[in-house]
């Protein structure tokens, strides 16, 4: 059965006898005072770090620039997702634990090929990928793979369009000037604003801060795959646009009314709009950080998403329909959230 797990570790038998080679899994490492949450695998020479937790039909999740696992871990996505489903959070190349080999270029269509790579290895078949920020285009890039590459796209905050991003133009720029090497010793402070600003209107939950490893996040070869991915952002968006009308899966965007990282309606909403087949819920007095503000709200889109068949040509919501803000009453919206989507 797909992506249905035999082993405490995420594997099945089959698969277990399979990793020797590429595939094979490597012992955990520590890094400072913090030690990876999950387990690695080898895939087309890049060493991956990914967090395998539940059973049944399986879900992928996908972090934005400069975060890590974590993230999902400290907003309760994953355990809430795991409940009914097999979760399976990689630490996308250069981000966490996972490595960034040189010499290739980690745009979304290379990311979304070595993930497809890493499914076949770990049997996950069909998964609903759910992606934050610049994850959302590696997610894109998964489904436009095919329709037997993905069950469905839960898209948490994206960049979609080649607008102007003046932050990200800095973070590479001053990468670029300061270097790997010495931009962390400067950063601490600067990541705190960054962090304030991605949650921003609300405050910085204390889990995230618990649960978080910021010297991991300032570690400099995450730095150097942060000022790549922030310059490489427009163009990615730019090439992937092209394609938005060939989606052939259910699509559910989700972002915040206050986002000051990316403007919801200069992206979700108008790619909701671009897809007629796609839902989008719009967290009223929320930020960036939809995940960590409704994580119910995200659960509930996956599991009506995992049973939802592909409804080319289907009307979502308008695009201006606000849903309230979920940081109370979190059940009681995230059956609203699902009457929603079994309507829509």
């Amino acid at each position: 059965m797909a992506g249905v797990r035999r082993s405490a570790s995420g594997a099945s038998a089959t698969n277990s006898a399979r990793l020797g080679g590429a595939g094979a899994r490597a012992p955990r490492e520590h890094h400072h005072d913090h030690a990876p949450i999950g387990e690695f695998i080898a895939v087309d020479g890049t060493r991956l770090h990914y967090l395998d937790r539940g059973a049944g039909t399986p879900v992928v999740l996908l972090h934005g620039n400069g975060s890590m696992i974590e993230d999902f871990a400290a907003s309760g996505l994953i355990e809430g997702a795991a409940a009914d489903h097999r979760v399976v959070a990689f630490d996308r190349p250069g981000f966490g634990y996972s490595e960034r080999p040189a010499g290739r270029a980690w745009t979304p269509a290379e990311q979304s090929s070595l993930l497809r790579k890493a499914f076949a290895l770990l049997d996950i078949e069909r998964p609903v990928v759910v992606a934050h920020s610049w994850g959302t285009l590696v997610a894109v890039s998964l489904a436009l793979a095919g329709p037997d590459s993905v069950a469905g796209l839960v898209l948490l905050s994206g960049y979609y369009y080649p607008t102007p991003r003046p932050d990200a133009a800095a973070i590479a720029q001053g990468v670029a000037m300061l270097g790997t090497a010495v931009a962390p010793l400067l950063s601490p402070l600067l990541a705190a604003g960054a962090v304030r600003r991605a949650f921003a209107p609300c405050a910085v939950p204390e889990a995230f801060n618990k649960a978080y490893p910021m010297s991991r996040a300032l570690w400099p070869p995450q730095v150097k795959a942060v000022a790549e991915e922030a310059a490489m952002m427009p163009s990615a968006a730019q090439s992937l646009s092209r394609s938005y009308a060939e989606l052939a899966v259910p699509v559910h965007l989700m972002a915040g009314s206050e986002d000051r990282i990316v403007e919801t309606d200069k992206h979700s909403a108008r790619l909701h709009r671009q897809l007629p087949g796609s839902t989008f819920q719009r967290v009223a007095g929320c930020g960036h950080m939809v995940h960590h503000a409704a994580p119910e709200d995200v659960v509930a889109a996956i599991r009506t998403m995992g049973q939802a068949p592909p409804r080319p040509g289907a009307a979502g919501p308008p695009a201006g329909e606000a849903v309230r803000r979920r940081w109370l009453h979190i059940g009681e919206s995230a059956a609203a959230l699902r009457r929603d989507l079994a309507t829509a």
